[in-house]
């Protein structure tokens, strides 16, 4: 049975669980190099202070994602496309031109972030406590910038090429000599922050070179010097497949920054401090962060099959496809918040203890800021989803509601609103903030959703009786 045979014949549920398995892996991994580092950072020495120097980077790390991911989806995509036309020249144009043009990308951020590295520090929330750490742990990320992002683009390319385990062994063997390292260098030499920067880049580098490696033997292309010339009319086409990776990791940007300056300024005003709010929220982010790739990581896996049944007409796979992907994200969703709500402890004191303060704060986060967390995941879901049909307006829609329109508003009116009624609240504005984002967003979702189906049901109904007609 052919590919095209399986995606249109197959059982829907065991096409998801044979997708899904290495995209939710890979994301997994991928998010698991930050998290190790604050793992051990919090519970060194360095504690809290030390999460809030690592969670400043954040931001900029996000931006060279965007960048890397655009240029990885789009190759990816594009891959995909040429080998199913047989066109093996611009299948190897299509690698040489995305892999040199990220090595361009990446020496540009390289030299720009170590140029501005003090003020770029200082905009993303750095106080005087924070600020050295935060500069010595970034400095080291953006020097291997290089094979971080050309690492995160070839394991794209990887996957695409018909490879989804060699590429998650590929990200696995860097992460685990980062969990290795991580308590030697931080614990053992104690080299601090520093520490945990370099165990970072050298499980990036190992991660990098087993990914490079695959390229010597790929299955679907074959690489030369002249694959390496970049192709103006392929770049547009990896840029405009991309695209929409792109805008959604740079709504993560605008949320990271407006977040940090929001803490910095509205927790020197309460009874927390700076230092304490951006040190929680850097926490809170990377744990969410591993429940968003989980659902994202299930919807991403769905595309091909979304994507064919749709194209073939097979309405009825594509409903039984968006079933399964809805239970799927509300249970997720519904772990996931009864974690947050019941045991929000368990999952702080992981990172290190802090202070009573600290702790009071760090509650306060993952019951009211994650509150509706499930709502989110639906969000996401239903991005991918519409973009999985090709359906682009839709999945932008459902992507930036959230984050550009919805949280960057709040933030802003809820923090000032909380603030003018009494000195000191205005950081419980952006708690409540979030929360309330994801009730519109969702809302907006199930709308789009709603009359997409129900447009597929008019459609239907109009072939049938076309077809007694005939």
């Amino acid at each position: 049975m052919d590919s095209n045979r399986i995606l249109g014949e197959e059982k829907i549920s065991k096409l998801l669980f044979k997708f899904s398995v290495p995209c939710v892996m890979g994301l997994l991994i991928s998010a698991f190099y930050n998290i190790v580092d604050q793992i051990f950072i919090g519970n060194s020495r360095l504690g809290y202070l030390g999460n809030a120097a690592t969670g400043i980077s954040f931001p900029v790390i996000c931006i060279a994602n965007a960048f890397a991911w655009c240029v990885g989806d789009g190759a990816a995509a594009y891959l995909s496309i040429c080998s199913g036309r047989k066109d093996s020249d611009s299948a190897h144009k299509c690698v040489g031109t995305g892999i040199s043009m990220t090595l361009l990308i990446s020496a540009v951020l390289m030299v720009v972030c170590l140029i501005f590295q003090r003020p770029l520090m200082v905009v993303f929330g750095a106080s005087d406590q924070t600020l050295d750490m935060a500069l010595a742990y970034f400095r080291i990320i953006v020097m291997f910038f290089p094979c971080y992002l050309l690492l995160n683009v070839m394991n794209s390319m990887i996957r695409a090429d018909g490879s989804p385990t060699y590429a998650m062994i590929a990200m696995s063997s860097g992460a685990v000599i980062n969990i290795i390292l991580d308590p030697i260098f931080i614990f053992v030499l104690d080299w601090g922050i520093e520490g945990a920067a370099i165990a970072t880049v050298i499980g990036q580098v190992v991660s990098f070179l087993a990914c490079a490696c695959y390229f010597f033997k790929p299955k679907t292309f074959k690489l030369s010097k002249r694959s390496f010339i970049i192709d103006l009319q392929i770049l547009r086409h990896l840029i405009s497949l991309g695209g929409a990776t792109f805008i959604t990791q740079i709504s993560i940007v605008v949320m990271s920054v407006l977040s940090n300056v929001t803490l910095f300024h509205y927790g020197a005003l309460s009874k927390y401090g700076s230092d304490i709010p951006i040190s929680v929220f850097s926490i809170q982010t990377k744990v969410y962060t591993i429940v968003s790739n989980i659902v994202v990581g299930i919807a991403l896996g769905a595309q091909p099959i979304l994507g064919y049944n749709y194209g073939a007409g097979k309405i009825n796979r594509v409903k039984e496809t968006y079933r399964l992907l809805l239970i799927s994200s509300v249970t997720v969703g519904v772990v996931a918040t009864l974690i947050f709500e019941l045991c929000p402890q368990v999952v702080i004191g992981v990172f290190g203890k802090g202070n009573d303060l600290y702790q009071e704060f760090a509650l306060k986060v993952f019951r009211i800021y994650l509150s509706l967390c499930l709502f989110t995941c639906l969000v996401k879901m239903t991005a991918i989803f519409f973009q999985s049909i090709g359906k682009s307006v839709q999945a932008m829609v459902s992507s930036i509601v959230r984050d550009l329109v919805c949280f960057v508003a709040f933030t802003i009116l809820l923090s000032y609103f909380f603030e003018s009624q009494q000195a000191g609240q205005g950081i419980y504005g952006i708690l409540f903030a979030a929360p309330l984002s994801d009730l519109i967003a969702a809302c907006v979702a199930f709308t789009l959703t709603w009359k997409f189906f129900r447009y597929l049901q008019k459609e239907s109904q109009r072939d049938e009786q076309g077809a007694e007609v005939l």
